[in-house]
Parts: C-alpha cells; structure tokens; sequence
C-alpha cells in the first residue's frame, strides 16, 4: 500500500539549488527535500572552482555580462545575464551570512578581504572559493541549516519515478503539478508525495556519458521526468566537458579545477610542449569549449591517451595552500603536483540545456518549478562561463522562493492522488538487460555524440536510442521498478532529447561542433533550440 505524504513545498533534489530554496522559504510553510543517494551526495558538494560574482571594486556588472555573453556564443537571454550578474553580491553575502567559510586575503582591500580567482572566460578575479573545494563547503553549511528548521523534512534515498500532474485545471485548463511518485530505496516502496508547489533541482545528466566528472547521480531524472509530463525542453545539444578531469585507472570522476589553470596552470604535450596559443590567444584562460575542444584534438592528432596540466612550476606552498584537495588526491595516486604534471582528459561535465524556466524559475506546467543545472534559463547559451553554475542555483532560488511567497495565500492544496499501481507487473526476471542496456547507452553516447560530432555520429546514436528506448519501455511496463531501471529509463530519455537537438542544430557554435557544419551560422541559427511533448499545451 502507498505511503501518501502532504507538504506545502515539495524540492526533489538537495544541491545548492534545492537546500537554497528551502532555507528562502518562510519557516510557516511544511517542506519536503528529497535526495536520492545521502543527502550531499550532489554535484555541488563536488564543485571545486567557485562562484562568480562581482566582488572587487576594479570589476563591474558590465564585465562580468559581457564575459558571459562573449563565453556564450551568442546564444546568452541577455535579461536573464543582467537578472543573475546584479543578483550576484547579495546572494554571496547570503551566503556569508549563513557562516560559509570562503578563503580569506588580507592583501587584497578592493575584494573585501577575500581571494578571488580568474577562470576561463572571465576578465577579472571574481570567482570567490573555499581553497579548492567550494561545493563542499556551501554543501555542508546549507545542509547544517536546514537539518536545524523544524519545518523542513528530509527523505534521503528516495528517487522519483514521476510527476503526478492534472491532465487540465477547470478553470484556466492549464495542466498542473500535484507531486510525484518516489521509490523508498530502503523499504523498496513507491510513496506518493502531494505538494501545493513542485521544485525540481535534481542537476544535469553527464552520466549519459562513458566518462564525466559528475558523481552517479547525475542522471537527468528531472529533465525526463518533466519532458514527459509535458515541458518544453531547450538547448539539450549544449553538454559541457570540462577540459581537465584526472587521467587515472582508479581515479573516477575526479575533476581538476579550472582554477588550476587560473593561477598559472599550463597545458602541456606528452614532450612537454605547449599548444593552447595555437587553438585561442587567451592560451589556457581560453573558454571551457575551447580549451576542451583543443585537449580533444590533440589527443587524436598524437593518439595520445591523456595530455598534462602542469603547475609545477608556482611554489609548493602556493600549490598546497589553493589546491589542498587536488594536491592530495593526486598525492594518493603516486602524483605530486608540485613536481610533476597532472595527467588529464575531457569528461562530461555540465548540461547547459533543459527545462525551459522564466525568471521566476516557473516552468510550462502550473506549480512546478526548476531551479539549477536541471534549468534552462537562457544564462549560459551555447557555452556556460566557469563558476557561473553555482551563481545561478542561488539567484534562481531566491526567485522562486519570492515567486512562491506571492501565490502562497491563493494556491489550494492538491487533490487526493491515486496511490502507485502495481498490480500488473512482476518482479524482474533478466535484470541483465538494464546493466548491458546502461553500458551500450554510455558508450555510443562518448562515441557518437561528444566533443566532435557528425551527421553519420548522429544518426548511428539515433537508431541506437529508439531500439534502447523500445526496449526499457517495455521491460519498465512488466517488471516492478528498481533505482538502475529508473535511473537508465531517465538516461535514454535525455540521450534522445541530446541527439535530436544535436541533430536539428545544422552549424557549429559552443559546445556544439560538428565537422558537417563546423562554422556558425548566425543568419539562422542565432536561436535556442527547443523541443515541445506531443503532450505540450500553451493553454
């Protein structure tokens, strides 16, 4: 029998984005979060680099739009650029506020007292950090915060399976969201969560790829779950691969921060010879697309399995001061950054696309809201500029909240839900087929659809995803679910929204590179790229 639960706000994800809305709401309001591994296990708790804002007195929101803009390819909302870069200080100050340790700089009177470091993209020092593990930090001070509000209720190791939306209101006949349906990974029951309002801030889906530096829960649960309930989609073709993530057999998924390069990190051939100046004259401070694009290039051009990041060069106190968690994770591996290089390879990193969201984070469906990476919002375009990720989790969260105030007293609480159906399924019989389904999608996925793209790549990805979702939807239909067979349901879902955006966008630009169109073409594509549900309503 179905669990129900009843909340005012129901957040299904718990990163900077999640954890930031719940503390921004008013403690009068019963909310929910739910995570579905521990509750930090997050891409933010494993974001390195920091957060951009303008905090020094020589920077000014102008620069810090126009970098943004210039980094995304023309394909930047300007009014959404403007929205976030001016919401910028007070959000750090937030922050600050709620007793986020950032690393401090005496020295350094027009910053406040705090260091800041340059990134690609950017042309001033305006990205704050916590030495080199800034998610980290924001991660566990938010956390501590909201375990101390009585209002708010945690569900660790739930994962949703799906929204539970009206077909049509009565009144205005616009479709709107009444909660979703969690599988409980500990007692192994579906529970029904009704909520008057719905946020989904469940991050990127960079496990779609064989490799990314994002952590096993990046599945794009959100973006799939919200597609098929009927929200538009946009810009899915946008996956950003961090240039720099650690070249090791049993190094998984551990990313080497752009800040590395920020303080003087080089770029470097297995001869030791450097090549960023050749490909941008920005040489390593160049954009994540360039410079990933670059690393890419070269390693075929030599067959080279990793190139090196070398910073050896900078004191060993300076190294170990800013790279404390780097330095030592390579330490663990027989790598001492302070007298050797650092092997590297591009991974999956970032979703620029996904779920369409105004300025108030509002997405198609009345009452569900993104906030996050799982968002599109227009910030990042064809390129997202480094740390400006975290930046818009805070300010898009500060939205909602705002935008959840104002309709609080109007907004009734949702019907009775239908308790989950599992009268007609079975439990699994070849729970092989989600493993072998799981690798086959990740792999075509790197090979056919990553940094160098073509229209044969994408058409063999194309008839690889139809036959895999022909296949999960009907094992999904007869057998009882399972975190793997959600999680993969979830991945092939947005695998198909990658390649069909991929596929309809016919030039290169950003992330975007295919050697069929390798040339922009602003006559005509200077556009997001958006995708609508058969069962997409404007009403």
């Amino acid at each position: 029998m179905s669990t129900n639960h009843n909340h005012d706000v129901l957040i299904i994800g718990s990163g900077a984005a999640g954890l930031s809305l719940a503390l921004r709401l008013g403690e009068h309001l019963k909310i929910a979060i739910v995570a579905k591994r521990e509750l930090e296990e997050t891409n933010t708790y494993y974001a390195q680099g920091g957060i951009s804002a303008v905090l020094d007195a020589t920077d000014s929101i102008a620069s810090h739009v126009r970098d943004t803009l210039d980094a995304g390819g023309g394909l930047c909302h300007e009014e959404t650029v403007q929205l976030v870069v001016e919401n910028g200080p007070q959000n750090i100050e937030w922050l600050l506020q709620g007793g986020v340790n950032f690393t401090k700089d005496d020295t350094s009177a027009s910053s406040g007292g705090y260091h800041l470091t340059r990134e690609g993209g950017h042309s001033h020092r305006r990205v704050i950090h916590a030495a080199d593990a800034t998610g980290k930090e924001v991660e566990t001070t938010l956390q501590s915060q909201v375990l101390n509000r009585s209002n708010i209720e945690v569900f660790a190791h739930h994962i949703a399976i799906d929204l539970i939306t009206s077909e049509k209101g009565e009144e205005k006949k616009q479709k709107r969201c009444y909660g979703a349906y969690m599988l409980n990974q500990q007692s192994d029951k579906v529970e029904t969560f009704s909520a008057r309002f719905v946020v989904l801030a469940t991050g990127g889906a960079s496990k779609v790829y064989l490799y990314t530096s994002n952590p096993d829960v990046a599945t794009g649960d959100g973006i799939a779950m919200a597609w098929r309930a009927g929200c538009r989609v946009a810009n899915m073709e946008f996956i950003q691969f961090h240039p720099t993530c650690l070249h090791h057999p049993e190094a998984k998924s551990f990313l080497i921060s752009e800040a590395v390069r920020g303080e003087g990190g080089q770029l470097k051939l297995p001869d030791g010879t450097r090549f960023m100046d050749q490909f941008d004259p920005r040489g390593e401070l160049a954009p994540r697309d360039v410079v990933a694009h670059a690393i890419d290039h070269e390693m075929k051009r030599i067959g080279a399995d990793c190139l090196y990041l070398d910073i050896s060069h900078r004191p060993a106190d300076f190294i170990q001061e800013h790279f404390p968690t780097i330095y030592q994770r390579c330490l663990d591996f027989g790598i001492d950054i302070t007298e050797q290089p650092i092997p590297v390879v591009p991974a999956a990193h970032y979703t620029c696309g996904g779920v369409m969201a105004d300025h108030q984070a509002r997405t198609d469906i009345t009452g569900l809201y993104a906030v996050g990476e799982i968002a599109y919002t227009g910030l990042h375009g064809a390129n997202r500029m480094a740390s400006n990720s975290l930046l818009e989790c805070l300010v898009f969260a500060e939205q909602a909240a705002k935008n959840i105030h104002a309709q609080d007293s109007e907004i009734s609480l949702p019907p009775t839900l239908p308790p989950w159906d599992e009268s007609r399924v079975t439990e699994p019989d070849e729970e092989v087929v989600v493993s072998h389904n799981w690798d086959e999608l990740r792999h075509f996925m790197w090979d056919y659809v990553g940094i160098v793209r073509s229209n044969k790549r994408l058409e063999r990805a194309k008839r690889r995803v139809d036959l895999l979702r022909r296949e999960i939807v009907e094992y999904y239909s007869n057998f009882r679910v399972s975190n793997d067979l959600l999680e993969l349901r979830n991945l092939v879902e947005v695998a198909d929204l990658i390649i069909r955006s991929a596929m309809s966008r016919r030039e290169s630009r950003g992330l975007h590179y295919t050697i069929d169109f390798p040339y922009s073409d602003d006559r005509v594509q200077q556009k997001p790229t958006i995708l609508i549900p058969e069962s997409y309503s404007p009403y």
